[in-house]
């Protein structure tokens, strides 16, 4: 349902979308969730029909320029999100979870890409700025409470947090990367330095709070917190790799002459802690009747890996024509991520559910994607 789903989650769907649903009537199951994996391939530039007509072909002036013509001004941005939940189980206002995470953003400059396509010529500058590449991964034993605080007939108020204890796998960090040189006729200038952080375990906890209002038995409205507070202290392994160069060439005749300076290096450094980024979910839901749906709107407060300082809004639908097969579309605008559709469907059965969900691009065609987004979940309800 494009991630529109604060207002409509319910047993271990609320512990991921926000807790205090598990303060509301309704919204409390018993159950258990086997296995749950999403999975997030994507890039801001090219479409999976360019990669069709671009892979494997001699590229033209013309192809070539249009390449770059697709990348925005701030570059080419990858990004790599994977969630998967190993065990969940819910029981009535309590959650269990644990899960595993792994995010990760690269982002190249124009002039890099440029370079890779034309070479470097006369006169040429290539700035480095703006690249970069993060990444970090961890797994979590989480507790989800909803607690009921208010209620009178219909409308309800309800309180709620997870609570994690954080195990980081691994972390890697670029903490300085700068570089500019440039091409003349007859020699090179230039000067840049790489620095690099890394990290191969820690520990740590999380915390995210929720609110949700029953306003009747047709809306729900919620709001959640995520990582309210957090912290995972990296104390396996940490190093700092760096690489800094300058270089200053007056000509190609002279070049023994040449001024070239370089210097890598390898060292253990101290433990370092990080945070995960603060997330707000708005989300206001209709949820009765065979046609549920669901407007959400995601704020993060600083830019991150899976998390960006842009709003983002999605809305989503599902139909019930046949209790058994559930049918869910979705549409999200917004954040660092590309506009696109939401498809999904799944079997429901004796208390039996297995859904999945693809995400295509700015069209419901599948050669609109910009990368591979796919879901599944399965488990059992009582």
């Amino acid at each position: 349902m494009g991630g529109a789903f604060t207002g409509l989650a319910k047993g271990v769907n609320a512990a991921r979308y926000n807790p205090a649903n598990l303060g509301l009537d309704g919204y409390r199951q018993y159950g258990v969730e086997f296995a749950s994996l999403g999975v997030s391939l994507t890039n801001n530039a090219f479409t999976l029909s360019d990669y069709n007509k671009y892979t494997g072909a001699v590229l033209s002036t013309a192809d070539k320029q249009d390449i770059l013509n697709d990348i925005p001004t701030e570059g080419l941005s990858i990004d790599a999100d994977i969630k998967a939940s190993a065990l969940s189980l819910a029981l009535g206002s309590f959650v269990l979870s644990v899960n595993g995470v792994g995010a990760a953003d690269i982002n190249l400059s124009r002039e890099i890409v440029d370079l890779i396509l034309n070479g470097n010529t006369f006169a040429d500058t290539l700035d480095v700025t703006g690249s970069y590449s993060n990444g970090l991964s961890y797994a979590g034993a989480s507790l989800s409470y909803g607690l009921p605080i208010y209620s009178a007939g219909t409308r309800q108020l309800a309180v709620g947090f997870t609570a994690s204890y954080l195990r980081g796998i691994a972390i890697e960090e670029v903490v300085s990367l700068e570089g500019l040189a440039t091409t003349y006729e007859n020699g090179f200038q230039g000067q840049g330095e790489a620095i690099i952080r890394t990290a191969a375990g820690g520990s740590g906890y999380g915390l995210d709070l929720g609110a949700a209002i029953k306003l009747n038995n047709n809306y729900t409205v919620g709001v959640r917190f995520e990582n309210v507070l957090s912290k995972i202290t990296w104390d396996k392994k940490p190093q700092e790799y760096g690489y800094i160069f300058s270089f200053d060439t007056a000509s190609i005749d002279d070049f023994d002459n040449d001024i070239v300076t370089s210097d890598d290096y390898s060292t253990d450094i101290e433990p370092f802690a990080t945070s995960l980024p603060a997330v707000m979910n708005v989300g206001l839901a209709n949820t009765s009747g065979k046609l549920v749906w669901a407007v959400d709107w995601t704020q993060g407060f600083r830019a991150a890996p899976g998390a960006s300082t842009k709003p983002r809004l999605a809305v989503g639908v599902e139909y019930r024509l046949l209790r058994v097969l559930p049918l869910r579309t979705g549409f999200m605008t917004g954040g660092d991520r590309n506009t696109a559709f939401s498809f999904g469907s799944g079997l429901n059965f004796l208390g039996f559910y297995l859904d999945a969900a693809v995400i295509t691009g700015s069209t419901m065609s599948v050669y609109s994607a910009k990368g591979a987004n796919v879901a599944i979940s399965m488990g059992i309800m009582f």
